[in-house]
């Protein structure tokens, strides 16, 4: 077949569906079927467990919409081993499907546009992890000729990585921390993927922002531009493992709470920070820290425990808090995150959600705290979003 300038999709249909006559008669011959919409796994997900017990998948499903018509997902299921995991609906869908570049979902993909789909398998307890994941999408094509609009694709297949999932201490010491936008739902980190050197990176992955609540649950007791209203403003920052200090900054000045830093560079977006390798190719970042409160340099060695700085608000922070994750290289950005199990703390309550935390942090009022009764005493997994955390001194 002579190849013809400005093939449309629907021409390539009719094509396709003569060519697939000729090949279905020809024995042995593989069927040749349109796929408009192509769907991929660039990091495959690396199974652990998280503070609600569960065995957690956590990745992305690209999807490029091949096409001059815009591509609405209606139905998403992921299998495991042949086996069906999960199905999203075009409800759910819409609320984790985000263009390239954008931070808005949407149920549908433009044409001849990418777009990612955020996902999170939560597997029961003592589950079997499946070895690979296969993905059914049902897609419905407006544009497209009658009896053409919807499509049925199989695709983005991937191995589940089943490297071992680093086991650490405690970032912080003492009790009413709140995991603010933590894994695995949170949109502020786990859906930050950012083009850095040439390619799309989500170092921010399992990422968290730990805050402080005080006795009477606020955030911040005071002037709101004041440091140190804030709980958790100077508390001491601890080494999660014995490690060598990769990454040292400081120097830069604390940001004014309550005002969105401006004309922050991606170098200074950290803070004073410091970047701790953990070995086999696993780094802790640490960011927002008080500079004068770093005495460590690269390649000083750390021990579990050990206090290497106070949290702060430097850098593209508009609250003190302690920004804390763990990813495959010590560029902060440029990398890709990992997941972690801490190997104890306590769960004594939830937040009622992103909005409310945000709320109370902005106007400074009682966070409504609803208790865990008893408090739930956790080993080796990771505080998932929203959850009060008292960690244990060592």
């Amino acid at each position: 077949m002579r190849y013809t300038p400005g093939l449309s999709f629907t021409s390539l249909l009719v094509l396709l569906a003569t060519f697939t006559v000729i090949a279905a008669a020809a024995q042995g011959q593989t069927r040749q079927e349109p796929t408009p919409l192509l769907l991929a796994v660039h990091d495959a997900p690396i199974p652990f467990t998280g503070s609600d017990g569960r065995i957690h998948l956590v990745y992305e499903l690209w999807m490029s919409n091949f096409s001059r018509g815009e591509a609405e997902i209606q139905q998403v299921e992921v299998l495991g081993d042949g086996t069906h995991l999960q199905t999203l609906d075009h409800t759910a869908i819409s609320s984790r499907l985000q263009a390239a570049g954008q931070r808005t979902s949407s149920g549908a993909i433009a044409n001849a546009a990418q777009a990612l789909l955020f996902l999170n398998i939560a597997l029961p307890p003592g589950s079997q992890i499946p070895t690979q994941l296969t993905h059914r999408v049902d897609v419905h094509y407006s544009a497209a000729p009658v009896g053409q609009k919807d499509f049925h694709e199989t695709g983005g297949a991937t191995t589940v990585d089943r490297r071992e999932v680093a086991q650490i201490g405690p970032p912080l010491s003492g009790d009413n921390y709140v995991s603010a936008d933590s894994c695995c739902d949170a949109t502020r980190h786990t859906r930050a993927a950012l083009p850095v050197n040439g390619k799309v990176y989500l170092a921010q992955r399992y990422a968290v922002d730990w805050e402080q609540l005080d006795a009477n649950n606020r955030i911040y007791s005071g002037p709101r531009e004041k440091l140190e209203s804030y709980t958790i403003f100077g508390k001491p920052v601890l080494a999660v493992a014995d490690a060598v200090v990769a990454v040292v900054v400081k120097g830069l000045s604390e940001q004014t709470p309550g005002k969105f830093p401006e004309h922050i560079s991606l170098e200074e977006a950290d803070g004073n920070a410091i970047i701790l390798d953990l070995g086999q190719h696993r780094y802790a970042l640490y960011a927002h820290l008080q500079s004068e409160s770093i005495h460590l340099q690269r390649g000083d060695k750390v021990k579990v425990g050990q206090q290497i700085a106070l949290v702060g608000n430097s850098g593209n922070s508009v609250a003190p808090h302690l920004h804390f994750h763990l990813m495959d290289s010590e560029l902060s950005l440029a990398s890709n995150g990992l997941p972690y199990e801490i190997k104890d703390f306590t769960v004594a309550g939830e937040t009622p959600g992103t909005t409310a935390f945000d709320e109370a942090e902005a106007n400074g009022t009682p966070l409504a705290i609803t208790p865990v009764t008893p408090r739930r005493e956790i080993k080796d997994a990771m505080p998932l979003d929203q959850l009060i955390i008292s960690f244990m001194s060592r």
